[in-house]
């Protein structure tokens, strides 16, 4: 007999060495996520994802599944949580979704939807980052990171360019460029490196680009992060 833990109340198989968040999601359940990412190992930024372990808050990315674990994710407690982090991310960077190229496709605009977020909740910070349109093809727009660390990882690992970092610290802490301009323009970055696709928000943005899926077409319009999980076993071969 295969292992288990519950998942609201719910009997969750899984593999050996499978995070709580994976195994839920070959499952089809749906725990809501912002900076975890099937192709590398997770490290818990967002908090987004975190559920009760046998009561204990954990992130769901980062916990390993074992054997009769007692996993709770839809409590109200866990959703107020989970908005006020959302609205938090919001009103920290300059995210004003109708005029933005990543509308329709952006996981913060996404799970704000599914969360149920309505209004920022917070006051804006209105951040002034700057917006770097040095590089042919590719905009970066600081204004909208929300420091999930991706394109980090992306560039390092995958594209093995170390193109972007981050600098300071608590509410210093900001993504830059690693050139010693600073501008994306004296980097080796590709339209088609992988730290292209990998952010969740609109910050890299390929040029000439934008707004080229209707309303209606558009990624998130066609399948929401919670639908994209729930057919995840139905495509599964």
């Amino acid at each position: 007999m295969s292992a288990t833990f519950t998942l609201d109340g719910e009997a969750i198989e899984f593999e050996p060495g499978q995070t709580l968040i994976e195994a839920a999601r070959v499952k089809g359940r749906f725990i809501p996520f912002l900076c975890a990412h099937p192709e590398f190992p997770a490290h818990g930024s967002c908090r987004v994802c975190t559920v009760l372990v046998n009561g204990r808050p954990m992130a769901s990315c980062t916990t390993k599944a074992a054997e009769g674990l007692v996993v709770e994710s839809t409590t109200a407690e866990l959703k107020s949580d989970r908005q006020a982090l959302v609205q938090m991310l919001f009103v920290e960077g300059n995210h004003f979704c109708p005029g933005c190229e990543k509308s329709g496709g952006c996981t913060l605009q996404s799970l704000g939807t599914e969360l149920g977020v309505t209004s920022a909740g917070f006051a804006h910070e209105s951040p002034r980052r700057p917006v770097d349109a040095s590089h042919p093809d590719i905009l970066l727009d600081f204004n909208r990171c929300i420091l999930c660390e991706l394109c980090v990882r992306a560039s390092a690992d995958v594209d093995h360019k170390d193109v972007f970092a981050l600098s300071g610290r608590g509410l210093s802490k900001h993504l830059i460029v690693n050139a010693e301009s600073g501008r994306l323009a004296d980097t080796g970055m590709s339209t088609t490196d992988k730290a292209m696709t990998v952010c969740p928000v609109g910050v890299i943005l390929k040029k000439r680009h934008g707004f080229h899926a209707p309303i209606g077409e558009r990624p998130h319009d066609v399948e929401s992060p919670r639908q994209h999980v729930e057919h995840v076993k139905g495509r599964a071969p």
